[in-house]
């Protein structure tokens, strides 16, 4: 059974806390299930095919022969370390098997791993299945209050669970998964282009909102972000805290029977533009 009782708790510089749940055994189990059956597979195509072009090369030369072999040993090394390396970097901290599992890696301040955190926690790798089926890694993973296994302490990562939700009701991005893990990834890949105003956009003054700054966007997306994963007393709370720290910063004032959510969409519109133009 999965270990939910365990939460990184990560509080921007607005005061708003942002909770992740960390990933155990269960799901993590799943996950590399999943990514192992489609690793070996890989393999095996692959030693397939190195097969057939090593006979065949063998009929021109021996030098052709060892050329083809010594490939497809380059081949193979590539796979075995670039799988979880390039999936992760690449793919928002998830490989395939992440994917259905609804786990991810992450960095410990919540943003998205990169390239470097993805090759130190894949390297050590090869420890953490010492002896077997990951003996190290499951050890660490129990100590660890944090269930992190080696290459995550190495790395400085972590493995949090997600949850699908729909799309964000504003702009017109395609439909993709958004969970509190992913924060400050969705705030750093919003999209470049204008988007229209949501619905039911309300004007605002826009020399208050040009007091605004991109710290200010990055928080509202990301409980955008979040706000289909939230239950409507917290999402409700979160939103009146989130719009009254703006208005004390920017002289903002909400309109009388306005909806908060409504609100918060409406300065997020004008902000983008305002943050754009500034860039």
């Amino acid at each position: 059974m999965d270990q939910f009782s365990d939460q990184l708790n990560i509080e921007t510089p607005e005061l708003v806390d942002i909770e992740l749940p960390v990933a155990g055994l269960g799901s993590r189990f799943i996950a590399i299930l999943i990514d192992y059956i489609i690793w070996i597979a890989g393999f095996i195509v692959l030693w397939i095919v190195g097969a057939i072009v090593v006979s065949s090369t063998s009929m021109l030369s021996r030098m052709s022969e060892n050329w083809a072999a010594a490939i497809f040993t380059m081949l193979s090394f590539l796979l075995y370390w670039g799988y979880f390396t390039l999936f992760e970097a690449l793919w928002g901290g998830r490989t395939p098997g992440k994917r259905v599992a609804k786990i991810r890696v992450i960095q410990k301040s919540g943003r998205a791993i990169g390239f470097y955190e993805a090759i130190v926690r894949n390297f050590i790798r090869v420890i953490d299945q010492i002896p077997f089926i990951y003996g190290v890694g499951v050890i660490f993973v129990f100590i660890t209050k944090q269930h992190q296994r080696l290459g995550d302490l190495a790395a400085g990562t972590l493995v949090v669970r997600e949850q699908e939700s729909d799309a964000p009701a504003w702009g017109n991005a395609p439909s993709r998964t958004f969970t509190s893990a992913s924060f400050l990834e969705s705030a750093s890949q919003a999209s470049p282009t204008s988007t229209p105003p949501p619905v039911n956009y309300i004007p605002l003054p826009a020399n208050d909102v040009a007091k605004l700054g991109a710290g200010d966007l990055e928080v509202l997306e990301g409980f955008f972000a979040r706000r289909l994963d939230m239950s409507m007393e917290t999402r409700a709370s979160l939103a009146d805290r989130i719009a009254k720290a703006l208005c004390a910063k920017s002289g903002l004032e909400i309109p009388e029977g306005a909806n908060m959510d409504s609100f918060l969409d409406s300065i997020a519109h004008q902000l983008r533009e305002t943050v754009r133009y500034k860039r």
